[in-house]
């Protein structure tokens, strides 16, 4: 019922190109230096961004950048290029409707529909969540530790 702990190293990747922009090459080295994963998990996560369209990484040099404006870029649209249909499966139900008991037979139907209005819920506050957004809260937080 977790969220992957890819889409945060995810976020973390998008923030570093945004602000490396202009400033340096952003290599999956890089990356996995300020992230703290395996270079590996990097160029996979990196490789689904680039899938999605959100991000454009020239083959051999590095340099992934932003392929849209972060204001035009939703935690929704970099969670599903991580995790397709991931909000589907957010919660599970567990198989058990050919069991002879008439609770197991119909839990399926009876959690559809409550489990659908959270995974709604969840993708309406992911897709209300842009990039920006996140770079406008980090930028907020280093100014409060340089004040500090």
């Amino acid at each position: 019922m977790q969220i992957s702990m890819k889409c945060s190293v995810a976020v973390h990747c998008l923030i570093f190109i945004h602000e490396a922009s202009g400033i340096a090459r952003v290599t999956s080295k890089l990356l996995a230096e300020s992230t703290g994963s395996n270079p590996v998990v990097i160029r996979s996560i990196l490789s689904a961004l680039k899938k999605a369209g959100l991000i454009t990484v020239p083959r051999g040099t590095g340099g992934a950048q932003l392929c849209a404006d972060p204001a035009q870029i939703t935690l929704f649209q970099i969670y599903s290029a991580l995790e397709p249909n991931g909000v589907t499966r957010l919660i599970g139900i567990h198989p058990c409707q050919d069991r002879p008991c008439p609770v197991a037979q119909n839990i399926y139907k009876v959690l559809q529909k409550p489990y659908k209005k959270i995974e709604d819920a969840v993708q309406k506050a992911m897709e209300s969540t842009t990039l920006q957004s996140m770079i406008d809260d980090f930028h907020a937080l280093v100014q409060q530790s340089a004040n500090a």
